[in-house]
């Protein structure tokens, strides 16, 4: 490491060191609110550091809005400086109840130590980091508009351009008039809701389902209902009931690798659900955010039918980044017009040039395809040696999956899934039980674990904890 590199350290310590000195005389009230910080020469000689090292340290902390500065005066603690948050401020409520919120709280919330089986994402040591980094760090080499502007109001063309042939792959024939990207997966489902729903609109959704899909048609006020799941897609003699009896505006769907289930729509079963949904007027939101898990392409609603009445969408949450977000709506080019003008209305424009660029430059790189390809792989086996496990504490997977890192399975003994979860939620291990994902309340005795989180021991020795302890129905 050069010399500039080590100063640049040291200061960078010594300022977090001066910062931490001054939030402990906050915290532990030896200053008060309003009250006066030690000069900036004072406290650099009190400390043995430079003053500009003390300058960087109260403009952070002015920044923080911890302290404030009276020109000509010097700095002051903000009279208006709030206690720091005390743990149970900060972490989810433990004690709301088990419902489609419950399972998302609790796993974006929980301290990151805390093991998520119950969770919808990679841990982080499974996505492409190098490839992440690379691109992050190309960035300071790209026109100064993607670091300052606003996106544009379809997203970045040549994002679209990279989606449009992947889309091609699955037999999706699209122009781009026919794409536009959003601030993510869940965005781009919200914005088709606000497009095509008004309150009371009755919407199908399988059971069991997303739990998200749940929370957000309730935040739209639509009426839900829901047709049961099989192994090769929704009970089609059922659909066909319900769209008779109820006249759905929206069906909600995965194809592939369904969520919760893993299980994977069936040649046979799309043609049926197209020509029911043809007959009814009946829009379809096919979401393919797991597709890239599988190991050979399934049926895609959105290809047999021509973005016609299904609209396709997906992101790159879960194979890519969770942190840098984008996703992407393809539909027939009228309705994608109206749509752009309500992510204006929503967002003012369209997602971050900066996520947009980074995806991109992965997506072009090459690395993507390995990283996929080594993810299957290695869920694969990971896949089958947790179900063996579970198997063995009488846990039963309900399928094994082509692809993806869910497994759905039923307790033994009737056991309640909610109470599993809870028990095991005391000593900091969440869990997804079934009831959040199932619209009728039938799904009492199931999980969904992500497998991708359960090679910590812990988990192990909690499940079986939670299992023992709770009686059976």
């Amino acid at each position: 490491m050069d010399t500039g590199a080590q100063t640049k350290g040291r200061g960078g310590t010594r300022t977090i060191d001066v910062m931490g000195a001054i939030r402990a005389k906050v915290v532990g009230r030896t200053l008060s609110p309003g009250d006066r910080l030690p000069s900036i020469r004072g406290l650099a000689a009190a400390m043995g550091v430079s003053p500009s090292t003390v300058v960087e340290a109260y403009d952070r902390l002015a920044a923080e809005g911890l302290i404030r500065a009276r020109r000509g005066s010097g700095f002051y603690v903000s009279p208006t400086v709030a206690p720091p948050l005390a743990l149970t401020e900060v972490e989810p409520r433990r004690d709301r109840a088990v419902d489609p919120f419950w399972v998302s709280r609790q796993s974006l919330d929980t301290d990151d130590a805390v093991p998520k089986p119950g969770c919808g994402w990679l841990p982080p040591a499974w996505m492409p980091e190098a490839a992440l980094r690379r691109s992050a760090r190309a960035l300071g080499r790209a026109e100064a508009s993607v670091l300052t502007n606003y996106g544009s109001t379809g997203g970045s063309p040549t994002l679209r351009r990279l989606l449009l042939a992947r889309l091609a792959e699955d037999g999706v024939e699209a122009a781009i008039s026919q794409l536009m990207l959003t601030g993510s997966g869940t965005q781009a489902t919200d914005l088709i809701c606000r497009f095509l729903l008004r309150p009371g609109d009755t919407v199908l959704v399988d059971d069991p389902c997303y739990f998200n899909f749940r929370a957000l048609l309730r935040a739209h006020q639509a009426r839900i209902v829901s047709v049961p799941y099989t192994p090769s897609g929704p009970d089609i003699v059922r659909f066909e009931q319900i769209i008779s009896s109820d006249r759905p505006r929206l069906y909600i769907t995965n194809s592939a690798l369904h969520n919760p289930t893993g299980a994977t729509l069936s040649l046979q079963t799309a043609h049926k659900l197209l020509t029911v949904a043809a007959a009814h007027d009946l829009t379809i939101i096919e979401d393919d955010i797991f597709g890239d898990f599988e190991p050979e392409r399934s049926p895609r609603l959105a290809a047999l039918d021509g973005l016609n009445r299904v609209i396709r969408i997906g992101s790159f949450s879960k194979t890519l980044s969770a942190s840098v977000r984008c996703g992407y709506i393809a539909a027939r080019a009228d309705w994608v017009e109206h749509l752009v003008d309500l992510q204006v209305a929503t967002s003012f424009g369209g997602p971050s040039p900066v996520a947009t660029e980074i995806i991109a430059k992965v997506l072009a790189g090459g690395s993507y395809r390995k990283h996929i390809d080594d993810l299957r792989q290695k869920l694969t086996r990971t896949r089958r040696d947790v179900a063996r496990k579970l198997q063995s504490l009488g846990i039963e997977p309900w399928l094994m999956p082509r692809g993806g890192f869910f497994l759905w399975c039923r307790l033994a003994d009737g056991q309640d899934a909610t109470a599993v979860a809870r028990a095991a939620l005391e000593e900091d291990v969440v869990l997804a039980p079934g009831n959040v994902f199932s619209v009728s309340q039938t799904a009492q005795n199931f999980l969904r674990f992500n497998v991708a989180h359960m090679s910590d021991p812990r988990v192990w020795d909690v499940l079986r904890r939670a299992l023992k302890a709770r009686p059976n129905r």
